[in-house]
């Protein structure tokens, strides 16, 4: 490592320093973030992985700790964006699934009505969204519908009165499987704008039935939702949301949020490898000892090294109400490409065992690519940056 002096508790892939930036409480608060998953998540993630199951236990410690859409709690309304996007890191250094899973909870579900939802909307969900009271979900990629939900939305709702009914299909949903409500996001038969309601998953027409055999993120609890004639009252609707700009701005917000995301799951297979270059003994002395090794962790930790840097920029610039959707996008696609390539060097380092969960590479190995693939795929946040670049866009 350097010979420069660190401040304590700084990660050992930190190596710029970066975590110096937050402030003394935001600093606190990682610290707590961190032992917490340290002590609680870290013993149990592989065997839930592996079983493709949910630690419904942890739920109660992991809403005490804050990190359910902190920017909409009074406590942490002052926190930087910055602190939000490093909480992410933290968590999915552990374990990538159950930080989807607060990013669901948190990012999409108390974002949906924090942007979106009228004053009495937010006054009454977004507490106890906060708390685990009550568990949420959003419901936006459909079966036939994922990088084109702009225009290729087919869910549809048709109102009547003060009653909507809701019509289609959802796939991919994280969290559907056990929450409460899920907001549902369908395109209005009378004005073909977008618009987002709430739905309780006991409503009558409403299923949600788990997508088994996954092999990335497998503790999230994604699904398969159909809605047959389910009944929406208009009080329901998210008052603000007025067609897909205004979705946008959420999603605007939680795609920067993955890229730190992706920057901790390619720490939690660095320190991996640097662990076991550090302990595997071959040819007389340990494997870290050699320059084939040495290169392939300088190149994961530079590519760790400029992703930080990237989503710490997107974060100042959301703090100071700068962030653009092309720049959201460009941390996106950056970071999670080389979050990629990242976590393959990671592995290659562990050999044979790197394929093995119990060495530590394998689930930050397995999770990149869903990571890679969800808030956008490359390809389509990188025509959104394109756009900003030329002025035309490329989409169909």
């Amino acid at each position: 490592m350097t010979d420069a002096p660190r401040t304590t508790n700084l990660l050992e892939s930190d190596f710029y320093f970066f975590q110096d930036q937050l402030s003394d409480r935001e600093n606190e608060k990682i610290l707590e973030i961190r032992s917490f998953f340290e002590t609680n998540v870290r013993p149990i993630a592989n065997d839930y992985w592996a079983r493709a199951e949910m630690p419904f236990e942890l739920v109660p410690g992991i809403a005490k700790l804050g990190v359910f859409g902190p920017e909409w709690q009074d406590e942490y309304r002052d926190y930087s964006a910055v602190f939000r996007g490093w909480t992410g890191l933290e968590m999915a250094r552990v374990d990538a699934s159950l930080t989807t899973f607060c990013g669901v909870q948190g990012g999409l579900a108390m974002g949906a009505f924090g942007v979106g939802g009228s004053d009495e909307q937010r006054d009454y969900w977004l507490p106890k969204l906060a708390s685990g009271e009550v568990m949420g979900s959003f419901a936006l990629t459909e079966p036939l519908s994922g990088s084109d939900t702009a225009r290729g939305l087919q869910t549809v709702a048709e109102r009547n009165g003060d009653t909507w009914t809701l019509n289609g299909a959802k796939r991919w949903i994280g969290n559907a499987t056990f929450a409460d409500i899920v907001v549902v996001w369908a395109r209005d038969v009378a004005d073909d704008k977008v618009k987002g309601f709430i739905v309780r998953t006991d409503s009558p027409g409403f299923t949600a039935t788990k997508i088994e055999d996954k092999q990335s993120l497998r503790i999230v609890q994604n699904a398969d939702i159909t809605l047959t004639d389910v009944k929406v009252d208009e009080k329901d609707r998210l008052q603000r949301i007025n067609g897909f700009r205004d979705l946008a701005v959420i999603l605007r917000l939680t795609r920067a949020g993955v890229a730190w995301q992706a920057v901790g799951n390619s720490i939690g297979a660095y320190e991996a490898a640097v662990a076991y270059s550090k302990s595997r003994i071959q040819f007389g002395k340990p494997i870290g000892g050699f320059q084939l090794v040495q290169e392939l962790l300088s190149t994961a930790l530079g590519n760790i090294t400029a992703s930080i840097a990237l989503c710490m920029q997107v974060s100042r610039l959301q703090d100071e109400g700068r962030q653009s959707d092309a720049q959201s996008a460009l941390s996106k696609a950056f970071v999670t490409s080389r979050a990629r390539e990242t976590v393959a060097l990671c592995r290659e380092v562990l050999g044979g065992n790197g394929i093995v969960l119990e060495y530590g590479a394998a689930k930050s190995f397995a999770d990149a690519e869903a990571i890679y693939t969800f808030e956008g795929t490359r390809q389509m946040n990188n025509l959104i940056v394109g756009k900003a670049i030329t002025g035309f866009s490329a989409f169909v």
